[in-house]
């Protein structure tokens, strides 16, 4: 899966994408930067300590820090063409607003508004989403040869128009699975999951106020857009302190949790993911599936011929290790279950697959 970041130039996008991926972009050059960021799981620590693996691997998500769009004085993108093509790549979007104010770099738009910057991206979203739809509209309409299909598509693709053209964004539009697998091939921007993130100065998220705050939020609930708060910089500057130091000065500046972890947890929650876990002395890994694999198919993730051979699954809840300190001591408290190739595996399972080819 691929995050884009994106957001308006000078909103710290780069800053956040280096907090994530450990990267060393410049956000001076315009170019797109792609990186992988290790997801944070208490659960992968645990079992590691446990076993003391060859091999420890955390679930991955790959972030592309798309180029922040431009926008001229009357609030358009402008040279929008590359930053589409890019977000058209992206399975969810996280918007990155600026709340933070610094003199020594200036707002794109001169002010800072967070909740005017994401109507901004989401109007340029939904625009080129209507041009999509219109252009196809007047193919059908000029073929000299309209079958009953595209006469079915063409009835479809203007009630898209006409919702989109009340600023309604394509994943909000009430449509069968059938009719939404049609419009698949149109990768509707708006379709995408989002999340959105104001991204403050220190005294800002102390306080946990900032500019036009309750504007953004209500435009975010108005969008079902889920949004938190973070100082990129700030926890930018933190991870590259000593562990020791970290903690002394996340526990100064109020920060509970890491923003990575927050991100990764939202950013897996607006895609439907989870992860199953295996765990032995030769690695502990997290794998991520979407919520509603059944064994057989996670068994698959694994590898082909796991899925193809499938037996069973041998399944005990990472909560009842955690709570018992070794598998051993689950399957004497009966906890342990042997499951079939349909049983719906859960997020925090671990798992091992019995198979035969």
């Amino acid at each position: 899966m691929n995050i884009g970041l994106i957001g308006l130039t000078q909103t710290g996008k780069t800053t956040l994408f280096n907090l994530l991926t450990q990267a060393k972009a410049q956000a001076e050059k315009k170019a797109t930067n792609i990186g992988v960021a290790q997801v944070p799981d208490e659960r992968i620590d645990f079992l590691s300590e446990l076993y003391s693996p060859k091999k420890t691997t955390y679930a991955q998500i790959e972030f592309t820090d798309i180029t922040g769009l431009a926008v001229s004085q009357d609030g358009h993108g402008s040279g929008s063409s590359r930053f589409l093509n890019d977000v058209r790549h992206c399975d969810a979007l996280v918007h990155v607003l600026r709340g933070f104010d610094n003199q020594d770099v200036i707002h794109s738009m001169e002010t800072i508004n967070p909740a005017r910057d994401l109507e901004t991206i989401e109007t340029e979203l939904l625009f080129s989403d209507l041009e999509l739809v219109e252009k196809r509209i007047e193919r059908i309409k000029e073929s000299k040869k309209i079958t009953a299909e595209t006469q079915a598509e063409l009835k479809k693709l203007e009630q898209c128009y006409d919702w989109m053209e009340q600023g309604k964004p394509m994943r909000d539009m009430v449509l069968t699975n059938e009719e939404r697998a049609n419009m698949k091939n149109f990768a509707f921007l708006t379709e995408k999951p989002r999340l959105a993130v104001a991204n403050l100065d220190e005294e800002q998220y102390k306080s946990q106020v900032y500019p036009f705050q309750r504007e953004l939020i209500s435009i975010c609930n108005g969008l079902n857009i889920p949004h938190l708060e973070l100082c990129a910089q700030m926890e930018l500057e933190i991870s590259e302190l000593s562990l020791e130091d970290r903690a002394i000065f996340m526990e100064d500046a109020g920060i509970k949790e890491p923003g990575i972890h927050v991100l990764a947890r939202e950013v897996y929650s607006i895609l439907g993911l989870i992860s199953f876990l295996t765990a032995g002395e030769d690695e502990v890994r997290a794998w991520t599936i979407n919520k509603g694999t059944i064994a057989r198919e996670a068994a698959g993730k694994i590898h082909s011929d796991i899925e193809r051979g499938f037996i069973r699954a041998e399944v005990v809840k990472f909560s009842d290790v955690a709570e018992l300190g070794r598998v051993a001591k689950v399957k004497e408290a009966g906890r342990f279950r042997l499951e079939g190739k349909e049983y719906i595996v859960q997020d925090g399972d671990i798992v091992h697959f019995r198979f035969n080819i």
